[in-house]
């Protein structure tokens, strides 16, 4: 009966079965803990590389804070120190006004006195005209609201409508930015009837 038993252990179909799994779960418990180690690689790999992301950004924004920083010094000193150039320009007009002022208290001439406020008055718009200052011309020119501003009209037939006929007071501008429009009378046609 021993022997029966024996060869009934051996031909039993169960015992293979659980054979066969149990080489299954092990190949499985070994695919498990490959796929562990490549998973684990992997999270270290991009632990690393978000860790390298990180560090360039927080170094970009120090830059740019950096740099943000040197702009704003930069444009106060603009504001605080960019008309010390014109200012040294002008320097100039200032000594020939002082003289004029001084030379006028003994002048007895009234030419020579209209004679020396227009060389002052040229020598302040050629310092002014290199410092970018442009006069808005303005008469016998087409009324632009863009450079001009009516302070009354004129009825006329003798110049066109919209036409300025005089300035009465002149407007400047540095480029393309109006500083102050140009003060015009406008002519307009008479009305009929």
């Amino acid at each position: 009966m021993m022997a029966d038993k024996e060869n009934m252990e051996s031909s039993n179909p169960f015992e293979e079965v659980q054979e066969e799994n149990s080489e299954e779960v092990v190949e499985t418990q070994e695919v498990d803990e490959v796929a562990e180690d490549v998973q684990e690689d992997e999270t270290s790999k991009l632990k690393t590389e978000l860790e390298e992301v990180n560090n360039r950004y927080l170094r970009t924004l120090a830059e740019f804070d950096n740099y943000r920083k040197r702009q704003a010094q930069e444009r106060e000193g603009l504001l605080k120190y960019g008309a010390s150039e014109t200012l040294k320009k002008l320097l100039p007009v200032l000594d020939n006004i002082e003289r004029a002022r001084k030379s006028f208290e003994t002048a007895e001439d009234k030419d020579m006195v209209i004679a020396g406020f227009e060389v002052i008055a040229k020598n302040l718009l050629d310092v002014l005209a290199k410092c970018g200052l442009e006069k808005i011309e303005a008469v016998d020119k087409e009324f632009d609201p863009n450079f001009h501003e009516a302070v009354s009209q004129t009825t006329t037939d003798e110049k066109p409508e919209n036409t300025i006929v005089s300035e009465l007071q002149a407007g400047y501008k540095m480029g393309d930015i109006v500083l102050r429009p140009t003060y015009v009378t406008v002519a307009v046609k008479p009305s009929e009837g």
